[in-house]
């Protein structure tokens, strides 16, 4: 790329330009033997034996190359002349097969201006072209130099500007036709637009093809598949709208409600009847599964969850929420190493103490207790509660235990007494209780109508133990 300024306009030459350019220049060089028309050029092009047809091929590429540089600029020169009128600041790029001439703007533009802008390109062309054309007149059979770029000159900018101006976007003429059907129908016209020119693209298509230009068939079938892709994506819009109307979306939004309020009972419930309703979109069948998905995460399933995400398409899943997921079923292995990437986005503390919390399930402790601010506590808490919720009491009750090594916190070796008694060790149970106590545990009315603890009612180690902890807490 290079880049230099024409008065305010900044320009940049993209070496994709040159390279088209230089191809295209190639292709069009003619058959030897054949008469080239190509003037100074022209005997030395017709026989691939002369001494100067190398020379004469380099001088050739390198002088289509210079037709089109300017071409191309001119015609993107118009439009940026236009934008400075508007009181825009417009920059230009050269790429590929021709120019993009950016108002550099914010906000959309009016109509009028697009249209008026969208026409100064194909405009400049077109004045250069004839201009062109005058001069040759004048001085015709002078120079064959003169002749060969004059003649080109005309040639190239008149094909290019009546090519821009065809009803196709994204060419001027189908900025131009789109602008003003719109304005004048709104979305019908706009629809119309693009209608016209799939027609038109595939009718170019089949001429290019019949008549052998296999360059123009390619370029034009590109353009045809731009506008079948714009119609496609409108007439899915306005079924999505639709059907956002309809009492299965209102079914689904209710779902989404109860979610957003704990009711995950209810919510699970109505997403179910969503997908079973008859002829269901893809975009609310995507939705439904999105929403189901996560109220199996939060009731701690995480086998529905990961199959009700797979089933998700044109929405991101929340990576935090895929990580959540493969903890719960276990597979630590993979959920690390989506909860290292949903930290990295999000940089939320939360998030850290669940990675911090996967490690220590892995075993990597000090791995865990080296990231930036983790609080130890909630690390092995984190690291617990998938455990426990996913009735691994006794591995919960082990990383609990370990972590009182690090954190000698009570709420932790109460945790760990829970998992204990879970898994029906009654002893560990009341000897991590006796800790809990030790370290400052004194919520006897908590700890007798925790359901956690049920195993351990009648116990005459657990009774004895609330009974002492129950004239602690009232004094």
């Amino acid at each position: 790329m290079f880049r230099f300024r024409l008065g305010s306009v900044p320009v940049h030459v993209h070496t994709s330009h040159l390279l088209f350019s230089a191809v295209f220049a190639y292709q069009s060089l003619p058959l030897p033997g054949r008469h080239s028309g190509a003037g100074w050029l022209g005997d030395q092009l017709a026989d691939a034996s002369s001494p100067g047809h190398m020379g004469a091929v380099v001088s050739y590429v390198l002088a289509w190359m210079f037709i089109v540089f300017v071409s191309v600029l001119v015609h993107e020169l118009g439009h940026a002349v236009a934008f400075r009128f508007f009181g825009y600041q417009p920059s230009v790029d050269l790429v590929f097969m021709g120019g993009v001439t950016r108002p550099n703007t914010d906000s959309p533009l009016p109509w009028h201006k697009d249209v008026v802008s969208s026409f100064a390109g194909p405009l400049a062309g077109l004045t250069l072209g004839v201009l062109c054309w005058l001069v040759l007149m004048q001085v015709r059979g002078r120079s064959e130099v003169a002749d060969f770029f004059l003649s080109n000159f005309f040639f190239a900018n008149m094909v290019w500007a009546v090519l821009n101006l065809l009803p196709v976007p994204p060419l001027d003429g189908g900025h131009i036709s789109t602008a003003l059907a719109t304005r004048m129908f709104g979305r019908r016209g706009f629809i119309v637009s693009h209608v016209l020119a799939l027609g038109l693209c595939v009718g170019l298509v089949l001429l290019s093809i019949k008549s052998g230009a296999l360059f123009m068939g390619v370029l034009f079938a590109m353009f045809g598949f731009q506008a079948f892709r714009v119609l496609s994506d409108v007439m899915r819009a306005r079924n999505e709208a639709k059907e956002e109307e309809g009492p299965t979306a209102q079914a689904l939004r209710e779902a989404q409600q109860a979610l957003r309020e704990d009711r995950l009972d209810d919510a699970w419930r109505q997403g179910n009847r969503v997908l079973e309703t008859e002829g269901l979109s893809p975009n609310l069948t995507s939705r439904t599964h999105y929403l189901l998905g996560w109220v199996a995460l939060k009731q701690g399933h995480g086998r529905p969850a990961l199959d009700h995400f797979s089933q998700v398409q044109g929405q991101p899943v929340e990576m935090h929420a895929v990580a959540a997921a493969f903890s719960l079923v276990g597979d630590d292995a993979r959920a690390v190493g989506y909860w290292k990437q949903a930290w990295g986005e999000s940089q939320d503390r939360t998030v850290m103490h669940e990675y911090a919390g996967a490690l220590i399930r892995l075993g990597q402790v000090n791995e865990a207790l080296r990231l930036p601010g983790v609080d130890p506590a909630s690390a092995f808490r984190c690291a617990e509660r998938a455990l426990f919720i996913r009735g691994a009491y006794s591995e919960a009750a082990a990383v609990s235990e370990a972590a009182l090594r690090h954190v000698p916190d009570p709420g932790i070796a109460y945790d760990a007494a829970c998992a204990f008694a879970r898994a029906g060790n009654v002893a560990d149970a009341v000897r991590l209780l006796q800790r809990a106590e030790g370290l400052g545990f004194k919520d006897a009315a908590y700890a007798a109508s925790d359901e956690d603890l049920a195993h351990l009612h009648g116990h005459p180690a657990f009774e004895a133990w609330l009974a002492r902890l129950r004239p602690a807490a009232s004094s």
